[in-house]
């Protein structure tokens, strides 16, 4: 594969080449076709493919996958890796993995009724909490610093 386009949108060309040679030094043997990974698109001259592998090309990993799902015939020599699974860490932690909380649907409905009656019930409790507050600040006392001023010397004699 030797990849072209512009920075940060890659494409490739599926070449063959020489084992001596870099895909950047630009000297390929034949061209094959082209892979778009952002659009998932391959085109592939499936004729010269499977001609170059019956006389000895070598696919990397990454071609050999794509040149399967193209239906190029690979012979029997050619691996293919197969796709790694990966392993979860903190299975536990999964919402598929924890018990589920189900409740019953009459529950929900009562849930509601005691929603909409304690909203109703919420303006006359509203009226005794501003009283109660006002009660409360009347009784409590604030100790102030004996060393703070002489006012406050004078306050207490």
């Amino acid at each position: 594969m030797q990849r072209t386009g512009r920075k940060g949108h890659a494409q490739f060309r599926l070449i063959v080449q020489e084992s001596r040679r870099s895909p950047k030094s630009g000297n390929i043997v034949f061209a094959l076709g082209s892979y778009d990974p952002h659009s998932k698109q391959i085109q592939v001259d499936k004729e010269k493919a499977s001609f170059y592998l019956e006389h000895g090309a070598q696919p990397s990993p990454r071609v050999a996958i794509l040149l399967q799902k193209e239906g190029v015939k690979m012979p029997k020599w050619v691996e293919i890796e197969q796709t790694k699974k990966r392993t979860i860490k903190n299975s536990t932690k999964l919402r598929r993995n924890r018990p589920a909380d189900e409740k019953p649907a009459d529950e929900s409905v009562t849930e509601l009724a005691n929603a909409v009656t304690t909203d109703e019930k919420k303006p006359a409790e509203s009226d005794t909490e501003a009283q109660a507050p006002e009660e409360t600040a009347a009784e409590t006392t604030v100790e102030v610093p004996k060393e703070t001023t002489k006012e406050a010397s004078e306050e207490t004699a």
